[in-house]
């Protein structure tokens, strides 16, 4: 009996847990590095935002590390199983250790990896702006609107049909991957129809999302940052110190409190519906996307269309 998307979902999850904690390790050293930063240079040179600032740059670098060259094969890996259980419809006992291997055999090194993720981003946004012009050109500042929200919509979706494509790229594991990558551009383009149906699901769970999980969060660290009101009046003080063009809230110290909550409540919103609330969506996107590519696979001649369509297509397609 086929794996139905909820199996899967289940089956998968270990990719999850294990990229929770690489992005938990990464935010660790990110909120630590500009922490520390803030307190050395506001102690010793009373230079507390510059020092915030300098500890982000070396914090995002070191975030950038870990997620660039080590979580990156989870969620490769986790995609991976998915197609195969919506493609075969059935998994491996060793889910974790099946996904690890396929990803080391589709894509030797990091940087081939990113070289085809990199590729499928670059199609897809370039697509999601040439609409915002269109829209421009035909409406002046009101379809420059509308197609900006057209555009916003897009980009929206566009990582999840990134990960369609790079599922259809395992999928087909006896092509080149380049040539797989083009496959998976068509597919969207071929039966956008069939992929619009997953909007509903896409954009409610995300919203829904953000309101429970970034709302109770952004609770929680009100209550752990409101037994800290010296740190925040020392960070309201080092903000006003910067010049006179300062909004007035920052002075009050609950006001930037929440401020802070809320963005610390938006990252951890972040991490958990990435790692958890985004596969699950995945996986129907993902039926869908593979479903229809394998009903009409796309030809040489679906590539010359899209060639007009995206000149970051048309040089991919050169390579072939």
């Amino acid at each position: 009996m086929a794996l139905d998307n909820k199996e899967i979902y289940k089956k998968t999850i270990g990719f999850s847990i294990r990229r929770l904690l690489w992005d938990i390790l990464a935010t660790i050293i990110l909120v630590g590095c500009t922490t520390a930063g803030f307190f050395i240079l506001e102690s010793t040179a009373n230079l507390g935002l510059l020092g915030l600032g300098v500890g982000a740059i070396v914090g995002g670098i070191g975030t950038y590390i870990v997620l660039h060259y080590f979580a990156f094969s989870y969620k490769a890996g986790q995609i991976a199983m998915m197609t195969q259980g919506v493609a075969e419809g059935k998994l491996p006992d060793d889910v974790i250790g099946a996904g690890k291997q396929i990803v080391k055999e589709r894509f030797s090194t990091v940087a081939a990896y990113y070289v085809v993720t990199g590729a499928i981003k670059g199609v897809f946004r370039q697509i999601g702006n040439g609409i915002t012009a269109v829209g421009e050109a035909v409406g002046g500042d009101s379809g420059g609107a509308i197609g900006s929200t057209i555009s916003a919509i897009i980009n929206t979706i566009v990582d999840y049909l990134c990960d369609c494509c790079l599922g259809w790229v395992f999928y087909r594991k006896d092509v080149k991957a380049t040539k797989a990558t083009c496959e998976g551009a068509v597919l969207f383009f071929k039966h956008g129809k069939t992929l619009v149906k997953n909007l509903g699901r896409v954009f409610g769970m995300s919203i829904l999302s953000f309101i429970l999980i970034g709302g109770v969060f952004t609770g929680i660290f009100f209550l752990i940052f409101n037994a800290f009101p010296d740190t925040f009046t020392a960070l309201s003080e080092a903000i006003i110190r910067v010049g006179e063009d300062i909004p007035a809230w920052v002075s009050d110290t609950v006001t930037l409190t929440w401020v802070c909550s809320g963005i610390a409540g938006i990252i951890i919103w972040s991490i958990l519906h990435s790692t958890f609330v985004r596969p699950f969506i995945l996986v129907g996107v993902l039926r869908n996307y593979i479903e229809s590519g394998k009903k009409d696979m796309p030809s040489e001649k679906d590539f010359d269309e899209l060639d007009s369509k995206s000149k970051k297509f048309q040089k991919l397609h050169a390579e072939l």
